[in-house]
């Protein structure tokens, strides 16, 4: 078995991680909903302060996939969480163990910097994905329904004087 590394993302690695998130956001079938540019996501991940954190997996010395998380926050725990904002696997280095050790490893930084919460979401239609999620025991959080704000009207909700 190849040897799996993961490491944090460097600034060469913007172009890569566009690719990333474009082959993602394919998959997902949103691709024309993409706007990131590798300036875009230079400035969020090697800010000054980044609030948004890159991971780069490399499975035999070759690039395998990437995790984006972030930062969240549980006022009912009182403690900080951490959420996984996407993660992708190539198809041609999957099956590998790339996509678990990403996880884990971020699963061990949650636990490390004393995050009460490791979240992610996935895609009701992505079977393959809800099954190795549910294999290491994630449990889907039905109960709760996520809303968004985008575009066109999260900016005409925020002119809203009313």
């Amino acid at each position: 078995m190849s040897e799996i590394t993961i490491r944090k993302a460097r600034p060469a690695d913007c172009a890569l991680i566009l690719r990333f998130v474009r082959d993602l956001a394919l998959y997902e079938r949103a691709l024309d909903e993409v706007e990131a540019t590798e300036a875009s996501l230079h400035q969020l991940l090697f800010a000054e302060h980044p609030r948004v954190f890159g991971l780069i997996c490399e499975v035999g010395g070759e690039t395998a996939g990437f995790a984006l998380y972030f930062y969240n926050f549980s006022s009912w725990l009182g403690r900080l969480g951490l959420y996984l904002e996407d993660l992708y696997v190539d198809p041609a280095q999957r099956g590998k163990g790339a996509g678990k050790a990403l996880l884990q490893y971020l699963a061990r930084q949650a636990v490390a910097e004393g995050c009460g919460r490791f979240e992610w979401n996935v895609l009701d239609w992505n079977e393959p994905a809800i099954r190795f999620y549910e294999s290491f025991g994630a449990r889907p959080q039905s109960e709760w329904t996520g809303y968004r704000l985008a575009g066109k009207a999260l900016h005409a909700f925020a002119r809203a004087s009313d």
